[in-house]
């Protein structure tokens, strides 16, 4: 099942992992992504932040949509930024978590809508 936050992240859940990337809406807000900064933590809680982004559109800091103890971070963006502007999960994944509340990821968006359309849960 695959969730979205309001700040264009994706979230899979894989088994007792929880996966978070960048959606299609992300990478529209962000364009192009250049540069990246993994801002590694052993666990993340909402508003933490996870990464780092310097892109065409916008430089910022995307937050944790939920909480969780990291179990690894997709180290390969610091070296190839551009992973982010893939569509393939494969390649764009930021953070995996585990211990995560699943009432947390439900509360989640079922849909990648702009965040003009987002209801604030």
């Amino acid at each position: 099942m695959k969730k979205y936050s309001e700040n264009g992240l994706w979230i899979k859940q894989d088994g007792s992992e929880y996966v978070i990337g960048l959606s299609p809406k992300g990478q529209d807000d962000l364009g192009d992504v250049s540069f990246v900064e993994l801002l590694k933590s052993e666990s993340v809680s909402p508003e933490d932040s996870i990464i780092s982004v310097e892109a065409a559109k916008a430089v910022t800091e995307l937050l944790a949509p939920l909480s969780g103890t990291v179990v690894a971070f997709h180290d390969e963006l610091e070296e190839n930024p551009e992973f982010l502007n893939e569509l393939a999960e494969a390649k764009n994944w930021i953070v995996r978590l585990n211990g995560v509340d699943e009432a947390e990821f439900n509360a989640l968006l079922d849909e990648d809508l702009p965040c003009d359309q987002c209801e604030v849960k």
